[in-house]
């Protein structure tokens, strides 16, 4: 009897850990919703404030490189979700091999977006540019909501790709491993989130016009 007494310890400490590590994502999670909340809360108030105002400011926006962005973000969606299915089920090379797409496909987004804001900065259209300050309030409000609320986004765009990064190194030492995929089930369900909020900012910045 004393010597499963550890073994059962053990197996109790483990899934009380993972349910902790879950129980802790989901309410960092809830936290995010809420920051963004916030600031989609700010948005639909100056958008029925500035109605018009909002639209013309919308027409510089490229829709085609927001649709571009949104349709890397589903995918890559879609590549973490299958890695974390790989892993659980033992191929953890095929899993590495997905997460590192996500990361690619999270790069991409990047680089569309570093462009993107590039092209923006270079016509002067940027917080406090003499620029943007010469147009009316509604078109000062909507660049400072378009450049605060895509930044905060491409942050956590980053933030995604450093812990998926370090997923794969995990995976590669072999302590995250069919039987203990907890980390990258929380870095799979912390992308969700990005994408899920991307898909809320894509409309309410590139399609309103």
């Amino acid at each position: 009897m004393t010597t499963h007494a550890p073994s059962a310890t053990i197996g109790h400490h483990t899934h009380r850990d993972d349910v902790g590590s879950r129980m802790g994502m989901w309410l960092f999670l809830f936290t995010e919703l809420i920051l963004f909340g916030g600031m989609f809360l700010a948005y639909a108030v100056y958008r029925f404030k500035y109605p018009e105002q909002f639209q013309l400011a919308a027409t510089e926006l490229d829709t085609f490189v927001g649709t571009l962005n949104t349709i890397i973000l589903l995918t890559s969606s879609l590549t973490v979700a299958m890695s974390l299915t790989a892993l659980q089920q033992g191929r953890r090379a095929l899993a590495m091999l997905l997460v590192s797409l996500t990361i690619l496909l999270a790069l991409g987004f990047l680089l569309n977006k570093y462009f993107e804001w590039g092209h923006k900065i270079a016509l002067g259209i940027y917080p406090r540019s003499p620029e943007l300050l010469a147009r009316t309030s509604g078109e000062v409000i909507y660049f400072g909501l378009y450049y605060v609320m895509t930044g905060l986004h491409a942050l956590h765009v980053i933030i995604g790709i450093v812990v998926l990064a370090f997923n794969l190194v995990f995976m590669a030492r072999g302590s995250v491993h069919a039987g203990a995929y907890v980390k990258l089930e929380t870095a799979a369900l912390y992308w969700h989130l990005v994408d899920v909020i991307w898909i809320f900012l894509f409309p309410l910045f590139y399609l309103i016009h």
